[in-house]
């Protein structure tokens, strides 16, 4: 259905969109005249060593210049306490009924704390603000008292930034008057193609009743009414649209070009990492998909489903949490990044639904495949610009409109590399994104239905993807590769398996010589990890016990999908553990589900395949998968938007593909049917010559 087709059925279905738009318009501006506008006031405190600690040099008696890094344990043990149930319970008592949060403050790496509280009374914010403050002091020297800590050695606070004169928090406001909007436009959207379809199946029974009435009244001969003079003019043909129609490809490609194109870290204002571009886009695309499909232009095709039904166990988790976290006094911030978690995950839908239901031919599927590689090389192409400047160049691409959703993005350097990130946010984002796809190029690269190609048009996407991964200097890449090389290489025949391993050892090679001490630099980051002498691998390993009292509290659906801020907890740098955490077991459960599903269906379709091409095609699928599946656990995977809609997309063509080989594949032979099915246009048999009879007599 093209976006004419929807405007024309918008257009005669006025009666419902209207009336539902108008309706969301006024309860929006309902909302916005009787909800409160909310206030929040904030007020930081620093913690002081104790005038006893700091008699020493450096300090001589100043405890301001001995606030060291020491005391941020001390700070994390006070957000804990003031965060407890039992600090809520005391405050309450005092007179604080408002929602508080109490965090570190931001941009900073000393023990300074923000206390903010936001309620619809100024007054009362304020008063609460204050009351906070001094309880956050009191809190700690009861801490210090029940640890039997000696008065002259106490941490004291000491407020740097006095409660503020409360602002009205008119951004929360505007969501909510705007989300009412939507879901009335939305409404009346999806209301006016039911509509449509109920029309049009009317009036299909209705001719087809007048036709069967006309046939059995009418005159010899004449079967149908519309040949009867004087019956009225023949329906008007509907004129044909001009080039390719609009299609679930052409929709997809239009995603990965704004996922690619334009930085990951440039969102919406106010949707945070979720709301970037490419991901409102899908979402268009879910309500182009539904629109066509609610008519009936449009049917999932055979054999697809696997992808969606995982998927929806998936989304049963995530909803699983979002009501944990509804109830469990979460806070302000873990609540909106819980609605936000929502939007990401109907962002995945729309992936999965559009790739698996709504591309209908095998060939748009390959169409698909090729394009995201080679967006994938430009992408590639860009992390080669940033490696050899030593520069970011998202840093300099800015959007009317959009705001950046990770603030201070900085250049990062290993040794001495800066490690690219393209449009990416991270370069473990950069690294994980091209390793999902590097499979697939190869695959294309040997695809016999290209071999008309130049050389470098099929090897260029491979060569860029390829040498990009190590410039990244990150183990996340290089496992990714590996994972791709012994996937893939042992399934070649021995001839190109050679070859390749030849071309590999080149490369390495060329490495050495044109980026001198790279080789040596990963080498080291292996070596650390090996030994456990790396910093940052040991700091992830100590965080992964710091995550099984979150998981002790909530072992089944977690805190809430999403809720897990790095602002008030820490990184966990590890899909499966932040899984824990958020959505408990039940969400582990799901995300495994879908990883081994991806690896399931390259193993069927590689199995099923009657073309060497497209066994190697299932090869690709499941060294994606299995990318996926390993860099998962090396940072947390889900939180990229670019690195997640590859992921998704991937599985979701997986299913597809299936479906379309598993179609193909000749049935098995079994007990019941022995001889292998007849060909649906049998050879009619030849007519027996005739054989030559008497000859007439002739007629007188």
């Amino acid at each position: 259905m093209t976006i004419g087709e929807i405007g024309a059925v918008l257009r005669r279905r006025w009666y419902v969109m209207v009336p539902l738009t108008v309706l969301g318009l006024l309860a929006g501006l309902h909302m916005y005249r009787s909800v409160p506008v909310s206030y929040q006031s904030q007020s930081s405190v620093a913690l002081l060593d104790s005038t006893a600690v700091a008699e020493l040099a450096p300090a001589f008696g100043n405890p301001i210049s001995n606030a060291g890094g020491a005391l941020v344990v001390t700070a994390d043990v006070l957000i804990r306490t003031l965060s407890g149930t039992d600090a809520a319970r005391d405050l309450r008592g005092l007179g604080v009924s408002d929602p508080y949060t109490v965090g570190f403050a931001a941009n900073t790496s000393g023990p300074m704390l923000t206390l903010t509280v936001t309620g619809t009374d100024r007054a009362k914010v304020l008063k609460e603000t204050n009351t906070l403050t001094v309880f956050a002091g009191e809190q700690l020297d009861a801490l210090q008292a029940a640890a039997e800590v000696q008065p002259a050695y106490f941490v004291q606070t000491a407020p740097v930034v006095l409660p503020q004169t409360p602002v009205p928090q008119l951004k929360s406001r505007y969501q909510q008057v705007l989300g009412v909007v939507i879901v009335g436009t939305a409404s009346g959207f999806a209301l006016s193609f039911v509509t449509e379809t109920l029309v049009v199946a009317v009036r299909r029974r209705r001719a087809a009743a007048a036709v069967v009435a006309a046939g059995a009244e009418g005159p010899a001969g004449v079967p149908d009414g519309s040949a009867v003079p004087g019956a009225g003019p023949a329906p008007r043909r509907r004129r044909r649209p001009r080039g390719r129609p609009l299609d679930a490809t052409a929709v997809l490609t239009g995603y990965v070009a704004l996922a690619f194109f334009i930085p990951s870290n440039l969102t919406l204002p106010g949707l945070g990492g979720v709301g970037t571009p490419a991901n409102v886009f899908a979402i268009l695309g879910l309500l182009w998909y539904l629109a066509t499909w609610i008519t009936g232009r449009i049917r999932p095709p055979a054999g697809t489903r696997l992808p969606r039904v995982v998927l929806c166990l998936l989304a049963l988790a995530v909803l699983g949490s979002y009501l944990a976290n509804a109830t469990r006094g979460a806070t302000h911030k873990e609540v909106l990044s819980a609605d936000r978690g929502l939007i990401g995950l109907l962002v995945w839908v729309s992936l999965v639904v559009l790739v698996s239901a709504g591309v209908q031919d095998r060939a748009r599927l390959d169409v698909l495949l090729r394009r995201a590689v080679v967006m994938g090389a430009v992408v590639a192409a860009i992390g080669y610009y940033d490696f050899f400047t030593a520069t970011n160049i998202a840093d300099h691409i800015s959007l009317p409109g959009l705001s950046s959703s990770v603030p201070q993005i900085t250049t990062l350097d290993r040794g001495s590399f800066t490690r690219p990130r393209s449009t990416t946010a991270q370069p473990l984002e950069f690294g994980g994104m091209l390793a999902l796809l590097l499979p697939f190029a190869v695959q294309q690269a040997f695809d016999p239905v290209r071999r008309h190609l130049s050389g470098w048009r099929r090897w260029a996407p491979v060569a860029l993807m390829g040498g990009a991964l190590p410039l990244t200097v990150s183990r996340t890449s290089i496992i990714g590769a590996l994972i791709v090389i012994l996937v893939m290489v042992p399934r070649w025949k021995p001839q190109r398996r050679w070859t390749a391993i030849g071309l590999l050892l080149g490369s390495v090679a060329c490495f050495k010589v044109v980026v001198p001490g790279l080789l040596g630099t990963i080498t080291t980051l292996f070596a650390s990890f090996l030994a456990n002498s790396d910093s940052s691998t040991q700091a992830r390993t100590v965080k992964y016990s710091a995550i099984l009292p979150y998981l002790g509290e909530r072992p089944l659906f977690g805190r809430g999908f999403g809720t897990f801020l790095p602002e008030l907890y820490f990184f966990t740098d590890n899909q499966y553990m932040l899984t824990l955490a958020e959505m408990g077991l039940v969400g582990m459960l799901a995300l495994l589900l879908l990883f081994f599903t991806g690896i399931h269906q390259g193993g069927a379709i590689r199995r099923l395949a009657r073309t060497e091409s497209d066994r190697e095609l299932g090869q690709a699928f499941f060294a994606s998968a299995l990318v996926a599946l390993v860099s998962s656990a090396t940072f947390d995977a889900l939180s990229f938007p670019m690195f997640a809609g590859m992921f998704f997309l991937t599985i979701a063509a997986g299913g597809s593909c299936l479906g379309f080989v598993r179609r193909a594949a000749p049935k098995p032979l079994t007990v019941e049917s022995p001889c292998p099915p007849a060909s649906p246009h049998p050879t009619p048999p030849a007519a027996p010559s005739p054989t030559p009879g008497p000859a007439p007599l002739p007629v007188p």
